[in-house]
């Protein structure tokens, strides 16, 4: 079967899950993807919706079907798994390099018919459709493995896949924001063990993007000159917060370190997004990547829960003014203690 090529010698296959979600392969050896999900068919939960909480101007999704999602399941019964005789999962395959496919209980999900922001905002704004994609990404077939233990040419295929599903969730009209994501360790939240993460493309700009966009729309203003291209020229000039650097790639402590371990990695030639991302710039992410997580890891020589989110340019605003970078942010502040910050 042949399928879509792309960089590094990455060809993308898709098919189909026995409830219509679409499964995606990236593979770089050729692989057939033939297999059929063999699982009964089922029907995918309905849209959920999303309220307006007039408190703030927030928007707050429901969706109830995710009250029955699977929860810390043990080994044998890993969703994110091959298929095996006798144990069918959401990769029907029975091996896989990187998958990505549309999440069984998604927060937001995509329609033919996704309802208009409205621009106006009150007490009395109606809810609409939670119209958006949720995704998730698995990084690769190893139950036991992390990110950090990932080849230099897994993490590649990696950055395809993400750039890949950026790229083309660009594409649709109602979609104004892409957000990938990993969460590490049960601290944060994580209720499926297997190394993974999460795309999330949302039909608004969530308030975190809105508060970066402001603050880079007013530096833009005052300076004429892009907000983090400021921020990483500081930490090279200071050097006291570099955890390590390459060629494209620098990876740093931010000045205002919010959290107890906190380290930002960004592209040295700056670009709004991941899609935007050249070849070189690609090749040279793993071994920063791999480098910043095992560092994290070894500070109590144990696995480091983590929140490792992708910072990027809104789908069409501020693309002048918001550039790309990975935030990666630990509650650990000690062995057995955690440190959660309010919500803002």
């Amino acid at each position: 079967m042949s399928g879509k090529k792309l960089g590094a010698g990455v060809v993308r296959t898709d098919r189909l899950l026995m409830d219509g979600r679409t499964i995606r392969y990236y593979d770089t050896q050729g692989q057939e993807r033939n297999a059929v999900d063999q699982r009964e068919p089922e029907t995918q939960p309905k849209i959920g919706e999303m309220r307006l909480d007039p408190l703030n101007n927030e928007w707050v999704v429901m969706a109830a079907h995710r009250q029955t999602r699977i929860f810390l399941p043990p080994k044998e019964l890993n969703p994110l798994a091959p298929s095996r005789p006798g144990f069918l999962t959401e990769i029907p395959e029975s091996d896989y390099e990187v998958v990505v496919f549309d999440n069984r209980s998604p927060s937001l999900r995509d329609t033919d018919t996704p309802a208009k922001i409205p621009s106006e905002l009150s007490l009395e704004t109606p809810p609409i459709p939670a119209a958006g994609k949720c995704e998730v990404v698995c990084f690769t077939s190893n139950y036991e493995a992390s990110f950090k233990d990932l080849s230099h040419h897994q993490i590649r295929t990696v950055m395809e896949a993400w750039r890949d599903r950026v790229a083309e969730l660009s594409q649709l009209t109602y979609i104004e924001h892409i957000a990938p994501f990993e969460n590490r360790g049960e601290e944060v939240g994580v209720t499926l063990s297997h190394p993974h993460g999460q795309i999330y493309a949302y039909p608004y700009l969530p308030p975190r993007t809105e508060k970066m966009l402001a603050a880079a729309r007013n530096h833009m203003e005052r300076t004429g000159r892009v907000i983090l291209d400021d921020v990483i020229a500081r930490e090279i000039k200071d050097e006291t917060r570099i955890v390590t650097r390459n060629e494209d790639w620098i990876a740093y402590v931010p000045y205002a370190a919010r959290y107890p371990f906190e380290i930002h990695v960004a592209p040295i030639r700056p670009v709004p997004d991941l899609a935007a991302l050249d070849e070189r710039a690609c090749e040279n992410f793993a071994p920063i990547a791999k480098e910043v997580l095992q560092r994290l890891d070894g500070v109590f020589d144990t696995k480091m829960a983590y929140i490792a989110a992708w910072h990027q340019a809104p789908v069409r605003v501020g693309r002048d003014v918001l550039r790309l970078h990975w935030q990666i942010t630990s509650v650990r502040r000690a062995p057995g203690k955690l440190k959660y910050r309010d919500w803002e």
